[in-house]
């Protein structure tokens, strides 16, 4: 077996054990796959293409990209994929990127803006296209790095869940990937020479917090190559008894002799 059918059918069987567990792939879905034209979200849609393939039951797939407008993207290069992989798609035209120009001061980062307005823009054409499911190529690293930007930055213990309903309620964004690492896919999509497309708007920006958090997450690495595993393995070993949310402490009756149902004065 050679290298890539080995890494294939490794992330494959992540992918499926996420969905198995969290239900990301079910009968009749009708799936929208972010395409931003980078690594992950090709690698994401390969392996839904490839799941779709061994279900035994039928779902759609809809490659959806937003050409936010940055100069120079070279969208021709995502439909002449799309078209010569048969896959069915749509390329969303919004230019996003003046706004963010406009908007973020020189020096400030883009991604904060930028995400909520291709967010909302996504939602809408998911509906638009009569899915019932948005699937990103967010993976393991981005989950990792998620839970450390917000215990840093935010104040709250939280992360990348592979299943979210939104806030709103019409749509539901599901993570495939969610248990697959950054390496891996990575050296995947070099093997399978993917038409890789980099953010230029925000990639280049080296203040950003979420690559500090990467150097940081390296840099622990150097010391420690289990430091990545053992946080991704902590989100899965919550222990309420052992936290400051009293909410949390309530719903897992971690209190519950201290009659907490009981109006506090």
């Amino acid at each position: 077996m050679g290298e890539r059918e080995r890494l294939e059918k490794k992330l494959l069987g992540l992918v499926g054990k996420a969905s198995k567990e969290f239900g990301l792939v079910e009968p009749n879905d009708r799936i929208m796959v972010g395409i931003s034209g980078g690594k992950d979200s090709w690698t994401l849609l390969h392996m839904l293409r490839l799941t779709r393939q061994r279900v035994g039951f039928p779902v759609e797939l809809v490659a959806v990209n937003l050409d936010q407008g940055h100069p120079g993207f070279p969208a021709h290069v995502l439909r002449e994929y799309f078209e010569r992989e048969g896959y069915e798609y749509r390329i969303v035209e919004r230019d996003t990127y003046s706004i963010v120009k406009e908007k973020i001061p020189a020096g400030k980062t883009f991604c904060s803006l930028c995400s909520r307005l291709r967010r909302g823009i996504l939602y809408d054409v998911a509906v638009e296209l009569g899915c019932n499911k948005i699937a990103l190529g967010h993976h393991r690293d981005d989950v990792v790095e998620t839970l450390m930007l917000n215990l840093m930055f935010s104040g709250q213990l939280k992360a990348m869940p592979p299943l979210l309903r939104s806030d709103d309620g019409r749509n539901v964004v599901v993570r495939p990937l969610v248990y697959c690492d950054e390496d891996d896919i990575a050296e995947y999509a070099r093997l399978m020479e993917f038409p890789v497309v980099p953010c230029d708007l925000c990639g280049s920006q080296e203040n950003l917090q979420r690559k500090q958090v990467k150097r940081l997450l390296q840099t622990l690495g150097e010391r420690n190559p289990h430091v990545k595993n053992s946080m991704f393995a902590a989100l899965s070993n919550v222990r309420p008894s052992h936290l400051l949310d009293p909410q949390l402490r309530h719903l897992a009756g971690v209190d519950a002799w201290r009659g907490l149902d009981e109006a506090v004065p």
